[in-house]
């Protein structure tokens, strides 16, 4: 009878894909000690993009964790190792790999993995581990959240979430990293007879919070710093009537071809701004630095700016000059859905060409974004509002939006952006016809 053979197997994080070379490390979903099986989730990460579960490629035991939580990790840096029998679970080539697509959750054939909150309401919803054990309880909280907690030596089992669904938010850490700090014995009481009043207190210093930064926001920082002092900015701004896009939105959310969806004057702005575009193409090209030279894209992937609790987010719509209005409007809301709800992959939230931004959700007029690195355009749209407008020498009260279009002057002049800028308004003033020219 022969001894199994034992070996330690060092799990580096692997290509993370999309240009993207490093990334947060969320929390531990073993310990030392523990026994993992083949695909076993042993952590989370968070990207510049998502936050994703790595699955381990051993199953063995988990004899060390080489990496804390909140410890930003570059690609092919060890994570853990694990001790085991028999050699590798699956046949491995050279690179002691398992011999099957080395991808990163989100990537690659196959089922589309779940996201981490995703994969956590099913569990939440079974009730059981696959063994039939009931799992242990779990704090639900973000990222961001977690990563905070870790920092601050807050125990996330004591706190009590206020995002969606009892969430744990970064606002949630950092109250109760807050909570226990009494008032000094005799502070706020007034003195009774026969004692002196204390000393008047020092001022307090000023009170601060540090954030770490990291994951999206640290990439959203990064971003914006480079395209603001590399890509020289400009922008155009109009103030149009689109009382006919309000109007129109209302009879498409009654129509059987919006089943399902829910149409939206964003809708009607991306399909006039994917119209000007096919009339001013350089507001879908980017500027090559190492060549000098404006690259024009053939097909628009249109970037949907969206607020999420973990930051900005610009989730892509793939080829959007080829969709129909109703398919543009439900890929529009599935995409700002999925980047709300954390459950975009990576390969989702990068490869945009020109981005639009909806600023008018927060109840402003308009803005001058910054663009994308790599882009050449963006389009904000501001609130639309009730404002008097002169209609054939009338003072009438219509739907009044402003838009503004920031752009690359080293691709696209002023009096391109004006143009596009004009095409757009017309669109939203009269769009049906536009339409009916789209198809």
């Amino acid at each position: 009878m022969t001894n199994p053979t034992r070996a330690v197997q060092e799990f580096r994080l692997p290509d993370l894909g999309e240009g993207l070379t490093e990334a947060d490390w969320v929390q531990w979903a073993v310990a030392v000690g523990d026994r993992v099986e083949l695909n076993q989730v042993i952590g989370e990460v968070e990207t510049a993009k998502a936050t994703v579960e790595l699955p381990s490629p051993y199953a063995g035991t988990v004899e060390e964790l080489l990496v804390e939580p909140g410890q930003t990790v570059p690609v092919g840096a060890p994570l853990l190792r694990i001790v085991t029998e028999d050699g590798p679970a699956e046949p491995t080539g050279d690179s002691g790999v398992p011999s099957r697509p080395s991808v990163l959750v989100g990537y690659g054939p196959g089922d589309a993995p779940q996201s981490r909150r995703a994969t956590r309401r099913t569990s939440a919803d079974t009730g059981r581990d696959s063994d039939g054990d009931t799992p242990p309880a779990r704090p639900d909280a973000k990222p961001g959240a977690r990563k905070l907690a870790a920092l601050l030596e807050v125990d996330l089992d004591t706190v009590t979430g206020t995002g969606r669904g009892g969430v744990i938010t970064r606002d949630d850490v950092r109250r109760t990293a807050g909570h226990g700090e009494e008032p000094t014995a005799g502070h706020g009481e007034e003195p009774t007879a026969g004692q002196s009043r204390p000393p008047a207190r020092a001022p307090s210093p000023e009170r601060t919070t540090r954030i770490p930064v990291g994951g999206v926001r640290k990439r959203t920082a990064e971003a914006v710093s480079r395209s603001a002092f590399t890509a020289p900015h400009a922008s155009v701004f109009l103030t149009c009537d689109a009382t006919a896009t309000v109007d129109l939105v209302s009879t498409l959310r009654a129509s059987p071809a919006f089943e399902g969806v829910r149409p939206t004057a964003l809708s009607i702005v991306s399909r006039a701004l994917l119209h000007a575009i096919a009339d001013e193409p350089s507001l879908n090209a980017h500027w090559d630095d190492d060549t000098g030279e404006i690259v024009l894209h053939h097909d628009v992937h249109l970037g949907i700016a969206t607020a999420t609790s973990d930051g900005l987010k610009v989730p892509v719509v793939r080829e959007a000059q080829r969709l129909s209005l109703p398919r543009l409007a439900r890929s529009i809301a599935e995409v700002a859905d999925r980047a709300r709800t954390g459950r975009s992959t990576p390969s989702e939230l990068t490869g945009s060409t020109v981005s639009v931004t909806n600023v008018g959700v927060f109840g402003v007029d308009g803005g001058t974004p910054i663009l994308n690195p790599g882009e050449s355009a963006i389009l904000a749209v501001g609130a639309i509002s009730d404002r008097p407008w002169v209609v054939d020498g009338a003072l009438v009260i219509r739907k009044v939006v402003t838009l503004s279009l920031s752009f690359d002057h080293r691709l696209v002049d002023g009096e391109q952006a004006g143009r596009a800028l004009a095409t757009i308004g017309a669109f939203l003033g009269d769009p049906v016809p536009m339409l009916l020219a789209d198809k």
